[in-house]
C-alpha cells in the first residue's frame, strides 16, 4: 500500500478541502496495517482505516480539523467498542488543490509538526533513490514516509455489459488494479466510471491489444463471440500475463479449432483460460464477477502467474 496521489488529487477536484488519515504506526493487533488510508470531506468520505468507533472518531476529527497536519494516538479497547487490544497512531493532514500540487510523485515525505528534516529521515530517502526501491510507509522521529501508490498490475477488461460492469464495480475499489475498459460506444458504458478506472470506446475494439503492456491480464466478455474470437487471436499474437474468456467448454472448444486454423500451436492457446471463474456459484453476473475477481485474486494464481513471467 502507498500514498494514493491520483485518489487525493480526485477527491480534492471534487470536494474542495480534503483531511486524509493514514495509520502511522500500530502496537499490538490493529484492524488495518500501516498505511492504510482514508479521505474525509464535510460530507463524505472513501477508503478506511478499518471501520468500527476508531474510524467514525477519526473522520469526524478530520471534519472539525484545522491545523495543516495532526499526529493522535488512540487505544483500541474496550472504551472504544473494540477488543483488538492494540494502539494505533493516526497522521491527519488538511489537503487543497494548490498543496496537492507540490507534492512529489515517488516519496512523500511530510512531518506533523515542521521543523528542519531529520538525518533518520534523509537516509531512508536517500537509499531509497539511490536504490531504486520505494520504502515501506513507516513514521520515523515524527515524519510520515510514504511511498507513491502505483497499481502494480494491469487488467484489461473487455466487454461492459453486465458481466464487466459487474467484474468493474467488484474490482475498481482494489488498490493495485489499473483497469482499462473498453467496448465498441460510449454508449455502453455506464454514466459513472469508478475511479481508477479508463474507460475506451473504440470501434474496432481488437486494434487496440497491441497497446497493452505485454505484462497485462486480460477479461474478454463482450457480447459478441466474433469479436471475443477476434481479440483472442490478437491477444495471442501480442503478449499478456494472464487471459481469459467467459463461455463454455463448448464455446472454448469451437475457439480453440478456429484459433489453430488461424496457425496458432496448441501450447499458445492453452495459455487462455476458458471458462473462467467458478461455475459453482451461479450465473448471475455478480456471482460471475466474485468468481472471476477470486480466480485473479487467489494465491495460487499469483503463484502460477509468478512463474509464467520468470519461464
Amino acid at each position: 500500500m502507498g500514498f494514493d496521489l491520483e485518489a487525493l488529487r480526485e477527491a480534492v477536484k471534487t470536494h474542495g478541502k480534503v483531511v486524509r488519515v493514514v495509520i502511522a504506526g500500530i502496537k499490538g493487533s490493529s484492524p488495518r496495517e500501516v498505511g492504510a488510508a482514508m479521505l474525509v470531506w464535510k460530507d463524505g468520505q472513501s477508503g478506511t482505516i478499518g471501520g468500527g468507533t476508531l474510524e467514525y472518531q477519526a473522520a469526524e476529527a478530520a471534519r472539525s480539523q484545522t491545523v495543516a497536519t495532526r499526529l493522535t494516538h488512540h487505544t483500541l479497547g474496550p472504551d472504544m467498542g473494540q477488543c483488538c487490544g492494540g494502539a494505533v497512531s493516526l497522521f491527519s493532514e488538511v489537503y487543497d488543490l494548490k498543496k496537492v500540487e507540490t507534492l512529489d510523485d515517488t516519496i512523500i515525505a511530510r512531518s506533523a509538526s515542521g521543523g528542519a528534516t531529520p538525518l533518520s529521515v534523509k537516509r531512508v530517502l536517500a537509499a531509497a533513490r539511490s536504490q531504486g526501491i520505494a520504502p515501506e510507509p513507516r513514521l520515523i522521529d515524527g515524519w510520515m514516509i510514504e511511498p507513491v501508490h502505483k497499481p502494480a498490475r494491469n487488467l484489461w477488461i473487455w466487454g461492459a455489459g453486465h458481466v464487466g460492469r459487474a467484474l468493474v464495480d467488484v474490482l475498481s475499489p482494489l488498490p493495485d488494479l489499473a483497469i482499462t475498459w473498453v467496448d465498441t460506444g460510449p454508449e455502453r458504458f455506464p454514466d459513472v466510471i469508478p475511479a481508477g478506472v479508463t474507460d475506451l470506446p473504440a470501434t474496432k475494439p481488437a486494434e487496440l491489444v497491441r497497446h497493452a503492456p505485454p505484462n497485462a491480464e486480460h477479461l474478454v466478455l463482450t457480447y459478441s463471440h466474433n469479436l471475443d474470437l477476434e481479440l483472442c487471436n490478437r491477444l495471442l499474437l501480442h503478449d499478456f500475463r494472464f487471459a481469459g474468456l467467459i463461455g463454455s467448454a463448448t464455446k472454448w472448444a469451437r475457439f480453440r479449432s478456429r484459433l489453430a486454423a488461424l496457425g496458432h500451436p496448441p501450447d499458445r492457446i492453452s495459455r487462455i483460460t476458458c471458462p473462467i471463474g467458478d461455475p459453482s456459484l451461479g450465473k448471475h453476473p455478480q456471482m460471475i464477477a466474485v468468481g472471476v475477481a477470486a480466480q485473479l485474486l487467489r494465491p495460487a494464481r499469483q503463484n502460477e502467474l509468478k512463474k509464467d513471467l520468470s519461464a
